[in-house]
């Protein structure tokens, strides 16, 4: 599907969709946990459908009645399950571990570019305590064996997913476990999340300063009802478009998260734009003039594509970095934001591990090769704000994944968007 975006000036309110970090987090503690869980969450996505089907594939049953999940817990393991995980990189990498430790046969299928990203290393850690594993790549991918240890080591500077997983896999293995993290943790807000979730359902995890460890004889007990809170990595697209031209408030997303990407707002601000808070409600707006700024996004990927977007039209050069692993997402995020980008008449050039951008007055307009990525299709709409002439963006169904009802919601804010 291809839309075409005119220049606009978006005016009016939203509410926060879902966050679908937590939904995965819920939904796997409730499958796991010793009686039925009802979870709030205002709506789903690709990515949250994939990892309910993987749940279901694994004994739980699970049904959605907007606006609950009712989740009925596992009570027989099969010996063999065939886990479809879509696109999600959360879905497969949390799971991978929990099927190692519960000793089932799993065939993970995967679609897009999900095989191609990066297991290691998770893989050889997995496979030293007892895991049998396809070669990385392969697609389907098995896993077979068992998990058996009181102790894992991994790096922390591929993915916060790899730790969580582990979290998840000690708590099945009935705890007593620790789980040693060397070097600089990446995106660490996103392991307080599945922390936070652990603790609704009764695990308490020891954080200390090399890791964290699984308590003795642990077992995931029910609170009853889990409420999804808001989303802040979806919630900054409409507040950017806010910042660069218009008027938004976004309502629903909590400032207090754990959530890295509610960095959102403190970064709105370092460029110059006017926000507003009331209790979980932001309005972003813009001001006499945005200004360039420096950025480490290591705990916050996910902002790059949108941030960058803000940073074309902002005086002076925006400079962020600590983003390589942008490389391995749905796409290679920076070389395509750089394309984006580039294509709407900005200044933006890629380095080994970020991006540096020239902010100028206002953008073209062009075509937009989103490259089957969500964030990429929705930082394009994001820019089209600052546009003079029409944006064409091409593929725009993928927003699916995350953000189903982005067009419909942008286009409530006076969005002039039509279908070609």
């Amino acid at each position: 599907m291809n839309l075409i975006i005119s220049p606009s000036h978006p005016i009016g309110n939203i509410c926060a969709i879902a966050s679908k970090s937590a939904a995965h987090r819920a939904l796997i503690c409730a499958a796991f946990a010793d009686s039925k869980t009802k979870i709030k969450c205002e709506r789903t996505n690709r990515d949250i459908d994939a990892t309910v089907a993987c749940l279901t594939a694994l004994g739980a049953r699970i049904e959605y009645s907007k606006p609950y999940f009712t989740v009925s817990p596992v009570t027989k393991l099969p010996d063999v399950a065939e886990l479809h995980c879509g696109e999600s990189g959360s879905t497969m990498r949390f799971l991978l571990p929990i099927v190692s430790a519960l000793g089932i046969k799993a065939s993970f299928v995967m679609e897009g570019r999900l095989p191609e990203r990066p297991l290691s290393p998770l893989y050889e850690e997995l496979c030293a305590r007892g895991a049998v594993l396809s070669p990385c790549g392969t697609n389907p991918f098995i896993c077979d064996g068992k998990l058996r240890t009181n102790e894992f080591s991994i790096r922390g500077d591929v993915s916060s997913q790899f730790i969580s997983g582990l979290l998840f896999a000690s708590v099945l293995m009935g705890g007593n476990v620790k789980i040693n993290v060397i070097g600089k943790t990446e995106s660490a807000p996103y392991i307080d999340m599945t922390c936070d979730m652990l603790a609704q359902f009764g695990v308490r995890v020891i954080k200390y300063d090399f890791g964290y460890e699984i308590p003795d004889q642990c077992r995931l007990i029910s609170p009853g009802e889990v409420f999804i809170e808001g989303d802040w990595s979806n919630a900054a697209f409409p507040l950017c478009m806010g910042a660069i031209g218009g008027d938004v408030t976004v309502c629903g997303v909590d400032p207090d998260s754990h959530q890295g990407d509610k960095r959102i707002i403190g970064i709105l601000q370092k460029f110059g734009a006017n926000i507003i808070n009331t209790k979980n409600t932001f309005s972003a707006s813009k001001s006499n003039g945005l200004c360039g700024i420096e950025l480490d996004a290591s705990d916050i990927p996910d902002l790059v594509p949108v941030i960058a977007a803000v940073a074309s039209v902002a005086k002076g050069q925006t400079r962020i970095f600590g983003a390589s692993r942008l490389r391995i997402k749905e796409s290679d995020r920076l070389d395509a934001i750089t394309q984006a980008l580039t294509s709407l008449g900005a200044d933006i050039t890629e380095t080994d591990d970020g991006l540096i951008i020239n902010g100028k007055p206002k953008l073209l307009g062009g075509t937009v090769n989103t490259f089957n990525d969500h964030r990429i299709a929705m930082s394009a709409a994001v820019a089209a704000v600052s546009c003079t002439s029409d944006v064409k963006i091409v593929g725009a169904e993928c927003v699916a994944k995350s953000y189903p009802d982005f067009w419909s919601e942008i286009e409530s804010l006076g969005v002039k968007i039509t279908k070609e």
